[in-house]
Formats: structure tokens, C-alpha cells, sequence
């Protein structure tokens, strides 16, 4: 049986979500189908309006309304310490655990050659900078526990070389293969806490 043609074209857009196979989607746009006209129109709304609103930080690479972002502006962050995260996801995650009180940078990608992924330059000449320009001690690498998570470390660690900053990386307490977006507030407290210095970056 042939679907309707509207039915087809959003099921297939969101079969492209993250976990959103072929039935899922079909049984979402169904759902849709059955909502007030008013819960469609809001949702369609809030989606359109997603890209227009949220751009990323000038400073950080976190979305944002505003410019900076209210954890680059909150004067209580200790500006000492910066995390470098691979996604804002992750960064959301590391604050809603209320496990961490420095900055960010978000790489916004990573390294996977099997995927044609790769971090932009300009990201890691921004983070350079900030280090320089905010005086960090210690840069936490908290990349994920992965082959992926594993080369943009190592990524992270060649760009930052000539740096001042102490490096850390998060403690395996995350399970190889795991993912910072899917781990509890005890566990990433756990790997922030035993986090091992890796290097020093002073030339």
C-alpha cells in the first residue's frame, strides 16, 4: 500500500533523526495527524524557529540567544578551568549534572575518517586563543569514550602544543564506547573528579 504523498515526505524526513527508524517515523507522523490543528501548528512553529533563534557562541560554539551566551557572560564560572566538549549536546549534559563550574569550547565535530569528519581549523585556533587570552590553567578534554573520542583527543592535544595550559582528560568511569549524552550525573562526576593529566602544553 502507497502511502499519501505528505505522510511519505515527513516520514522520510524523520527517519534522518538520531534513533528514528522507519516505523517510528510513520507512527510519529500519524500521531501528528491526530493532533489539534493548534499542537501541529505550534510544533511546526517551534521547529522553524529553532535555526532562526539559536545560532553558536562567538566565544564558546554553544547555541545561544544571546551574545555571549550566559555561561561565557555568568561572572561566578571560573575562567581558569575550561572543558572542551565535542558537541553542545554534551555540554548540556555536563550542566544539567551540575558536576562542572569552568568554561566551555564545543569542537562542534570530530575526527572520524570512516565518515569524512573532521574538526574545523578555526575551531581549534579559536580554543587556542582563549586559552591565551583567558589564562587557563587546565583544559579538560572531555572527548568521548570512543575510536572517535579517541582521535579528536589526540587532535586536541597536537593543536593545543606551545599552550601554557595543564591537559586532563575525563577518567574512564564512562564506558568505552559510551556516550557523555546517555551517561548519569554519578557517573560523569566520577570521570570529571578522576580525571588524569595528560600533558603539559608549555613549549
Amino acid at each position: 500500500m502507497s502511502l499519501p504523498s505528505p505522510i511519505d515526505k515527513l516520514a522520510s524526513a524523520l527517519c534522518r533523526l538520531p534513533g528514528i527508524g522507519e516505523k517510528s517515523a510513520r507512527r510519529i507522523v500519524f500521531f501528528l495527524l491526530a493532533q489539534p490543528e493548534v499542537f501541529t501548528r505550534e510544533f511546526s512553529e517551534a521547529v522553524r524557529t529553532l535555526k532562526e533563534r539559536l545560532h553558536p557562541c562567538p566565544e564558546c560554539g554553544n547555541f545561544t540567544e544571546d551574545d555571549p551566551c550566559p555561561i561565557c557572560t555568568d561572572p561566578l564560572r571560573d575562567r581558569k578551568t575550561l572543558c572542551v566538549v565535542e558537541t553542545a549536546e554534551d555540554l548540556v549534559c555536563l550542566e544539567q549534572a551540575s558536576v562542572f563550574g569552568g568554561v566551555y569550547h564545543v569542537l562542534g565535530g570530530r575526527v572520524s575518517p570512516l565518515d569524512g569528519e573532521d574538526i574545523d581549523v578555526r575551531v581549534l585556533e579559536s580554543l587556542k586563543r582563549r586559552i591565551r587570552d583567558l589564562g587557563v590553567k587546565e583544559v579538560i578534554i572531555a572527548t568521548n569514550p570512543c575510536v572517535e573520542g579517541d582521535l579528536t583527543y589526540f587532535a586536541v592535544v597536537d593543536a593545543l602544543k606551545g599552550t601554557s595550559a595543564r591537559l586532563s582528560r575525563l577518567a574512564y568511569g564512562l564506558p568505552v564506547g559510551g556516550s557523555i549524552g546517555y551517561a548519569d550525573r554519578v557517573t560523569l562526576h566520577a570521570a570529571l573528579e578522576a580525571r588524569q593529566k595528560v600533558a603539559e602544553t608549555g613549549s
